[in-house]
C-alpha cells in the first residue's frame, strides 16, 4: 500500500446499520472501541497535501471517502477546491477491515480548508434566499446604466437562452429593456454570461464577480439560470432597484433535490397556477416540483359511499378516455409545455401517479380492478387486470421516443396499502418500478417497505424514496436496502389546509432553527451521508369541499418556500440568525412580475384612491400605471363629483390579499344597478338583491338586500382567515371559517364535521359599473378595525 490511501469514488451499501443516539452509520463486526480509535486517528491525521486530501497510513484497513457535505470544496476523489474564505467541511468514510471485510462508517467533522482570502472583505454578504454559500466583499456598488447590455460569450446557445430569460425578467420586474449581444467587449453596467470550465460547482452552482460589470459563469445551464435569480433578488432589494454590492461569490447547493409537492388530485389547480409556481420555485432555487396527479377524498365525509366520494385524475389519457376528471384536468400539451417551461427555469417537474392505494379515480373508470376487501380507493392486487391497467397508464406517459413525461424521474406513489397484503404489495411495487425503468425512467416512490414487511424483494437501483413517516419506511432499514432518500417527514413538513391535523401553516421558525434534510423523523444522518439527497415539503388537500382556494394554498406555501429554500440549499452552513432572516425576507418578492398573495408591504399604505373629480385619476401615487375607463361621465357625488355612468374601470393591480380594506360610496335608483369587481381568480358583486363573491368554484353570499336609493358607504375588509362587509360603518356580515356538521355519524357513532373556509383575495383588476353613482374608491393594504371603518364613514358624511 502507498503511504497515502487512495480514496475511491464508489459507494457500497451492502452493510448492516448501527444507531448511536440519533445519528446513524454502518457497522459490521468492528467493535465500538475500534471505531472510536479509528475515528480519533482519522480526525487527527488527515492532511491537506496541496489540492489533495491525504489519509494516515493503515495496514489493517481500507479507507473510502463516501460522503462530503460540500463536494464543491472536497469531492469524493479527495480533490480540494479552495473556497473564497475558510470553510469547515464534514466528511464520511467507509472503513473496511482487510482481514474479514468488516465495515463501518466514520465521520470526520469540521475539517478546515483555508480560503483564497483571509477575511470576508469590505461589503458584507448581501441577503438573498437562499443564502450565498461563499462571499468576499469589495468596495462600492455595481450600477445599471441606460446603456447596460447582456453580453454572452461566443454566442453559446445555452448562454443565449439564459440571457433571454434574464432580459425578460428584468423587464417584468423593473421595466428595464436590455439588449443582448455577443462580443468580447464588456462595459461598465453590463452583465456577462459565460461557461465555467470548473465542474466542481456541480449541476446547479455558479461563480459571480460583481465589479463595474457583473460576470457570472457556471458549468451548466441551470447554474447560470440560478445566478440570474440571485441578480434579480439583489437588484430588487436595492433602494434604487439598479445596484448590487461589489464582491465575489461562489454559490451551490448542499442537496441536489429540493422540492415542493402539490396535491392537485384532490383539489384542481389551474395550469396558470402551476406555471406561476415554476417561476416562484426557480426564484428560490427549489429544484423539484412534484405534482401529485391523482387522489380521492375520504369517504367518511360522503356517508361512506365511494360512488359519492370525489376523486381526481388530472391528466388527459387516451388509453382510458374517461379517466381525466371532468371538473378539471391538464391536456397533454399543457403538461408538456409546463415541463418545458420548468426546464427553462432550471426546475424539474416530478409527475406522480399514485397507485395502488389513493386510486378511486381509476376504479371509477375500471370498476373491476377495485378492491372489495379494502375499499374502492385500493386497486385489487390479486386481479391480473390491475397490472395490465396500471402498466398501460404509465406506458402512455413514459414510453416511446418522445414520451409525455419528458424528465428523467417519475413518481409511482406506492404508499398506505393495507399491510395484510405486504407480499402482494411488494410484488406490485417491484413490478411497477421495473416497468417504468424499462421505459428509460428513474423511479421515485413513497417509503412503505417497513410497513409492508415481507420476503418479496423490491428493486432499489435508481429508486429514490420520499421518507414521510418512519413507521412506514425506517431510514436505517432503507439505507441498508440501498435506497436514496428525500427527507419529507410529515411531523415537520406536511401542510393539510384547514384540516385540524398536521399543519395548517408550517412552524417555519422551528424548521429554520432545528431542521435540515438529514433529519428524518427521529433519525439524524451524518453530514455528507450520500443516502440523503434532499428534502421536500408537501401540501395535501385532504378535505374536499372545504372552501380552500388557490390563494389560501399559496398563503400557506409561500412562508415555507422562503424558509425551506434556505434550509435545503445551505443546510446549517452559516445561515443568518432567525431574527435577521425574518426581518429581511419580507423584502424578497415571489418572482418577477408575480404577486399571488396580493401583498403590498407591511407599512400601512393607501394604494388606490379614486375621488372621481371629473376624471378617473388615481391620486394615491402608489402605482406608476394609470387607471383607465371606457366611458366616463360625472355628476354630483358624496364629495364634489362622482362617477355616474355604465362603464368599466381597469386598475393597475390584479387583486389585494393578506390584509386589506376597500371602501367606496354607492347610489342608484335603477332596478338593474350592479357593481362587479373582477380578477382572473375571483369576482365580487353588489346589487339590490345581494352582495357576494365567487372564487375556485365556490359562491358566498354576504347579504341578500342592499338599499341603494340613497348614498351608502360600503367597506370590505379581509385577511388570510375572514372577509367582512360593512354598510355605513356597521358590520353586516363577517365571513369566517365555519364548522360543517354532517347529518350522519362515523362507525363509532361519533359526529363527523369539517371546517369550511370563506376567505377572499379581493379582485381589483376590473370594475364594471351598471346604472350606479360610484364615488371615493379607496384601497388600503391594512385590514381596518370596526372603529376605523366607522371613523372613515363619519369623516366622509355630509
Amino acid at each position: 500500500m502507498n503511504h497515502f490511501t487512495t480514496i475511491s469514488k464508489k459507494l457500497s451499501l451492502t452493510l448492516l446499520l448501527f444507531s448511536s443516539h440519533q445519528t446513524i452509520f454502518a457497522q459490521t463486526k468492528i467493535d465500538s472501541i475500534e471505531v472510536v480509535q479509528l475515528q480519533s486517528q482519522l480526525q487527527s491525521n488527515i492532511k491537506i497535501d496541496g489540492k489533495t486530501l491525504s489519509l494516515p497510513k493503515q495496514n489493517k484497513y481500507n479507507f473510502e471517502l463516501i460522503g462530503s457535505d460540500n463536494q464543491t470544496i472536497i469531492d469524493l476523489n479527495g480533490k480540494i477546491n479552495q473556497p473564497l474564505i475558510s470553510k469547515s467541511i464534514n466528511l464520511l468514510f467507509k472503513i473496511t477491515r482487510k482481514s474479514d471485510k468488516a465495515t463501518t462508517e466514520i465521520p470526520v467533522k469540521n475539517l478546515k480548508i483555508n480560503g483564497k482570502y483571509t477575511n470576508a472583505g469590505i461589503n458584507p454578504k448581501p441577503f438573498v434566499i437562499p443564502s450565498l454559500r461563499e462571499w468576499h466583499g469589495e468596495k462600492g456598488e455595481f450600477n445599471l446604466t441606460s446603456s447596460s447590455k447582456i453580453v454572452i460569450e461566443n454566442n453559446n446557445s445555452e448562454n443565449l437562452e439564459v440571457a433571454k430569460l434574464l432580459q425578460e425578467d428584468l423587464q417584468k420586474q423593473f421595466g428595464y429593456k436590455l439588449e443582448i449581444t455577443s462580443t468580447k467587449k464588456v462595459s461598465k453596467g453590463d452583465f456577462f454570461i459565460s461557461k465555467h470550465k470548473d465542474t466542481s460547482l456541480g449541476n446547479e452552482g455558479y461563480a459571480m464577480e460583481i465589479g463595474d460589470f457583473v460576470q457570472f459563469s457556471a458549468p451548466t445551464y441551470t447554474g447560470n439560470v440560478f445566478a440570474t435569480r440571485t441578480i434579480l433578488q439583489l437588484l430588487d432589494q436595492s433602494k434604487t432597484k439598479n445596484s448590487i454590492p461589489k464582491g465575489e461569490t461562489r454559490d451551490y447547493p448542499t442537496y441536489s433535490e429540493r422540492g415542493l409537492l402539490l396535491d392537485v388530485g384532490r383539489k384542481f389547480f389551474t395550469i396558470d397556477f402551476l406555471n406561476d409556481y415554476v417561476e416562484i420555485l426557480s426564484y428560490y432555487k427549489i429544484s423539484n416540483f412534484q405534482i401529485h396527479l391523482n387522489d380521492n377524498a375520504f369517504h367518511k365525509y360522503f356517508n361512506f359511499d365511494w360512488d359519492k366520494t370525489p376523486s381526481g385524475f388530472r391528466l388527459e389519457n387516451e388509453t382510458y378516455p374517461g379517466l381525466a376528471s371532468a371538473d378539471g384536468h391538464y391536456t397533454k400539451q399543457e403538461f408538456r409545455d409546463l415541463q418545458k417551461k420548468a426546464f427553462r427555469y432550471g426546475i424539474k417537474i416530478i409527475p406522480e401517479i399514485d397507485v395502488p392505494a389513493h386510486s378511486l379515480s381509476i376504479t371509477k373508470v375500471i370498476p373491476e380492478i377495485g378492491s372489495d376487501k379494502y375499499g374502492k380507493d385500493h386497486l385489487d392486487l390479486a386481479n391480473p387486470k390491475t397490472y395490465e391497467v396500471v402498466q398501460a397508464i404509465f406506458d402512455e406517459y413514459t414510453k416511446g421516443q418522445d414520451p409525455l413525461f419528458i424528465g428523467k424521474e417519475v413518481h409511482i406513489g406506492t404508499d398506505e396499502y393495507d399491510k395484510k397484503e405486504a407480499e402482494s404489495f411488494r410484488k406490485f411495487t417491484d413490478f411497477l418500478i421495473k416497468a417504468v425503468q424499462k421505459n428509460g425512467k428513474d423511479v421515485r416512490a413513497w417509503g412503505a417497505l417497513t410497513h409492508a414487511q415481507g420476503k418479496t424483494p423490491v428493486n432499489s437501483k435508481n429508486v429514490t424514496l420520499n421518507m414521510w413517516y418512519n413507521g412506514y419506511a425506517d431510514p436505517v432499514e432503507m439505507k441498508k436496502l440501498g435506497y436514496k432518500q428525500i427527507s419529507t417527514p410529515d411531523g415537520w413538513l406536511y401542510i393539510v389546509p384547514a384540516a385540524g391535523y398536521y399543519y395548517d401553516y408550517l412552524n417555519v421558525n422551528n424548521i429554520y432553527n432545528n431542521w435540515e434534510p438529514r433529519n428524518i423523523g427521529n433519525i439524524t444522518f451524518e453530514k455528507g451521508d450520500p443516502t440523503v439527497v434532499g428534502g421536500m415539503f408537501g401540501i395535501w388537500n385532504d378535505i374536499a369541499g372545504n372552501g380552500i382556494s388557490e390563494k389560501d394554498v399559496h398563503n400557506r406555501a409561500f412562508p415555507a418556500i422562503q424558509v425551506l429554500a434556505e434550509k435545503m440549499w445551505t443546510a446549517s452552513d452559516n445561515n443568518p440568525a432567525l431574527f435577521d432572516f425574518n426581518q429581511k425576507k419580507v423584502n424578497v418578492a415571489e418572482a418577477p412580475g408575480l404577486n399571488l398573495r396580493g401583498y403590498f408591504g407591511e407599512e400601512t399604505r393607501q394604494i388606490i384612491h379614486l375621488p372621481f373629480e371629473n376624471s378617473v385619476e388615481d391620486i394615491s401615487g402608489f402605482f406608476n400605471e394609470k387607471v383607465t375607463s371606457n366611458n366616463s361621465s360625472f355628476a354630483k357625488g358624496i364629495i364634489n363629483n362622482s362617477l355616474n355612468s355604465t362603464t368599466t374601470l381597469n386598475l393597475p393591480l390584479e387583486e389585494i390579499g393578506n390584509s386589506y380594506t376597500i371602501s367606496f360610496w354607492l347610489k342608484s335608483n335603477a332596478e338593474n344597478a350592479n357593481v362587479l369587481f373582477k380578477s382572473k381568480n375571483a369576482t365580487f358583486e353588489l346589487n339590490k338583491n345581494s352582495v357576494g363573491y365567487k372564487r375556485d368554484g365556490y359562491s358566498y353570499q354576504m347579504t341578500d338586500h342592499l338599499n341603494l336609493n340613497d348614498w351608502n358607504f360600503i367597506t370590505i375588509t379581509g385577511n388570510k382567515e375572514n372577509t367582512s362587509l360593512y354598510v355605513n360603518g356597521k358590520l353586516v356580515k363577517k365571513m369566517e371559517t365555519e364548522e360543517i356538521i354532517l347529518p350522519y355519524k362515523d362507525k363509532k357513532g361519533k359526529e363527523i364535521s369539517f371546517h369550511k373556509v370563506k376567505t377572499l383575495t379581493f379582485p381589483l383588476k376590473q370594475i364594471s359599473l351598471e346604472n350606479v353613482s360610484f364615488d371615493e374608491l379607496k384601497v388600503y393594504n391594512k385590514e381596518f378595525s370596526k372603529d376605523e371603518v366607522l371613523s372613515e364613514y363619519k369623516s366622509l358624511q355630509q
